[in-house]
């Protein structure tokens, strides 16, 4: 049999503390309740027992003596418990609490002459001492719960929102801010003693300001090199433009050609590491923008225009991330590559082996691919870069029928609300005008 599932709540750790807390304290007071009731009722019984058998004794001895005996005694009395009766017949003594006219009343009973001697006394008094305190009890035991319980709660509290604050903190660096620290005034402080929540937070602190330095040294090594490149691939192009006509030149120049569209490549990735980069934001209409780039990247790439959209982004970037993604399809793929608009959505699937699983699970990564060498895994990486850049969402996905699919979902323009298309066309006609919703003098409408 399946278990309930359980509100998400319920496994939050001061609703664990919580529980816990109140189930020591019923415990704890249901114990103390019981230790004290045993024993205040214990001694008020032995009490009122005493009082009994003192006033049997009296009674006996005028029993004895023939005298009359009092109202609250007497021989085989009636409301004597049977029990108790039939002790008395066998020459004992004993005592018991029964109810008698609607009120507690404690019984004494001893041997008469082959019959039973009885005394009563009224027990209601003793009934409510004891009833009081454990209402009293009960009572205390509340707040007590209720008391320790908010103690704890704001105790718990205060350690889960330590802890909340680090997991934030990590979801921040996580997420690429690098700056983002705890900053526990425990762990800034030697002086102060440490808890766990603090040596965790001081954990995680060092650990982001080490993540921090190893990140920036590779950005400053991937640009310095990208930059020292630079110069001497330009006087080796420019060389490579002077030899003379043949194969090798060609060979010469197309791998000069390589090495500076990775420079460039280099360059670029260095820039959004930074997190330096600015948009240029204008409205453009998604349909005719992809078959532009299609255009541009010279591959046979058919384009399918579900439903236009417009899009308000940086014209640059968004080319520069379809034309690596249908880059991308055409260099590890196979055809058909298909570029699909769908509304604000542009799709590009091919008709391959698919995605790696790295790159599914933890996004496209520099200077890995799984293609027989062709490509240095920057194409997606820029991608995925520029994307960010502009506001999109880059998803990388595998067909069920086989092949890989990219999905760019861009955040659709929404043009504001002309302020007066509402408006009654009566009240914005003026003077002479012939037509309906003219507004100003001699216009004409369609």
């Amino acid at each position: 049999m399946r278990r309930p599932l359980l509100p998400a709540w319920t496994a939050t750790l001061t609703w664990k503390a919580a529980v816990f807390i109140t189930v020591m304290c019923c415990a704890l007071a249901a114990l103390l309740g019981v230790l004290v009731h045993v024993s205040v009722a214990g001694q008020t019984v032995k009490d009122s027992r005493d009082k009994a058998l003192g006033r049997l004794d009296e009674v006996s001895r005028l029993y004895e003596s023939g005298e009359p005996l009092p109202r609250f005694a007497g021989v085989d009395p009636d409301g004597l418990p049977g029990s108790l009766r039939a002790l008395a017949l066998r020459g004992d003594r004993g005592t018991m609490v029964t109810e008698y006219q609607g009120r507690p009343t404690m019984w004494a009973a001893g041997p008469a002459d082959g019959r039973a001697l009885a005394v009563r006394v009224d027990y209601t008094t003793s009934a409510a001492t004891i009833d009081g305190l454990d209402r009293s009890i009960l009572g205390s035991s509340v707040l007590a719960i209720g008391a320790t319980l908010l103690v704890g709660a704001f105790a718990v509290t205060r350690i889960t929102r330590r802890l909340h604050l680090t997991a934030q903190v990590a979801r921040r660096i996580s997420a690429g801010d690098l700056d983002a620290r705890v900053n526990d005034p425990r762990t800034e402080d030697p002086s102060r003693p440490q808890d766990e929540v603090a040596t965790v937070s001081g954990a995680l602190d060092t650990m982001a300001s080490s993540l921090q330095r190893k990140l920036q040294t590779e950005q400053r090594f991937t640009a310095d090199v990208a930059h020292e490149l630079r110069t001497p691939l330009t006087g080796l192009s420019a060389a490579a433009e002077l030899l003379p006509e043949g194969r090798p030149s060609e060979l010469v120049r197309d791998r000069v050609r390589a090495m500076r569209g990775l420079t460039e490549d280099l360059l670029e990735i260095s820039r959004l590491d930074a997190g330096t980069e600015t948009v240029d934001l204008a409205v453009h209409e998604l349909g005719p923008l992809a078959e532009r780039v299609v255009r541009g990247s010279g591959t046979t790439t058919e384009v399918r225009i579900v439903r236009g959209a417009t899009v308000e982004t940086d014209k640059r970037r968004l080319e520069r991330v379809l034309g690596n993604l249908v880059a991308n399809a055409h260099r590890h793929g196979l055809p058909p590559v298909v570029l699909s608009v769908d509304g604000p959505v542009v799709t590009v699937r091919d008709h391959g082996s698919g995605y790696p699983e790295y790159l599914l699970a933890a996004g496209p990564q520099r200077f890995r691919t799984e293609s027989g060498g062709k490509g240095h895994g920057l194409g997606l990486t820029i991608a995925a870069g520029q994307a960010e850049v502009i506001g999109a969402e880059l998803v990388f996905a595998n067909a069920p029928d086989g092949g890989a699919v990219a999905r760019l979902t861009l955040p659709e323009y929404v043009p504001l609300a002309d302020p007066e298309a509402g408006a009654d066309p009566a009240a914005t006609e003026g003077p002479g005008a012939e037509g309906r919703g003219a507004k100003g003098p001699g216009a004409t409408g369609r």
